[in-house]
């Protein structure tokens, strides 16, 4: 696990998105997918700030904080693309496969939870191809057959790396199952879900190559 640590967080990023020109926290984490500057993360970590008065910035595992804008986003995969200068000096993150994983496996999530930036927490698989809603409710609303973990995943995490034990990303952390009243302010129940990689990828290289 410290190897895998070791590898990814160069290439992992927090996410501020500023809505209405109120400058807040951290609102959840990404990973750099390539050389060009593109980092990944879900559409709901920045749909709120992509209006006139939106405002997203992108800080890396050393501080160092600069400007990000949107490629494309997709509401219904809840993917979004980022595309930040200053990730071009970043490492880009090695990915993997879904299809490899077997129930109980080792899996490790980085993100950003709470603002607790750098944060590595790991778990097992307990589910493959567990159907979850994503996108927009009563709009965009599709399902994903996700991978369940229950790796710590909590608020903040969403747009972060799931990764295995080859340090290699197989999923996109995106939600979490709650009891009780729910609400964004719910914490880690030890029932998470991630969009698999080759979702992300088809998604992101649908948005690189249109918008």
């Amino acid at each position: 696990l410290p190897k895998v640590a070791e590898e990814l967080l160069p290439g992992m990023v927090e996410i501020h998105a500023t809505t209405d020109g109120k400058r807040g926290g951290a609102t959840g984490s990404g990973w750099v997918l390539d050389d060009q500057g593109h980092v990944i993360t879900n559409n709901h970590v920045v749909a709120d700030a992509t209006g006139d008065k939106g405002r997203i910035e992108i800080v890396d595992s050393t501080g160092r904080r600069s400007r990000a804008t949107v490629v494309g986003r997709s509401a219904v995969y809840d993917i979004a693309v980022l595309e930040a200068k200053a990730a071009t000096r970043l490492h880009p993150v090695s990915v993997g496969s879904s299809s490899d994983l077997h129930v109980g496996e080792t899996v490790v999530a980085i993100g950003s939870p709470l603002g607790l930036d750098s944060t590595v927490t790991s778990g097992i698989v307990s589910a493959l191809n567990r159907p979850v809603s994503t996108g927009d409710a009563g709009s965009d609303n599709s399902f994903i057959n996700a991978v369940q973990t229950d790796a710590a995943i909590n608020p903040g995490n969403s747009g972060g790396p799931l990764v295995d034990l080859q340090g290699r990303v197989i999923g996109v952390n995106s939600a979490i199952a709650t009891v009780g009243g729910g609400g964004s302010e719910s914490g880690n129940i030890g029932v998470g879900f991630a969009i698999p990689i080759e979702q992300v990828l088809t998604t992101a290289d649908q948005i690189v190559r249109t918008g």
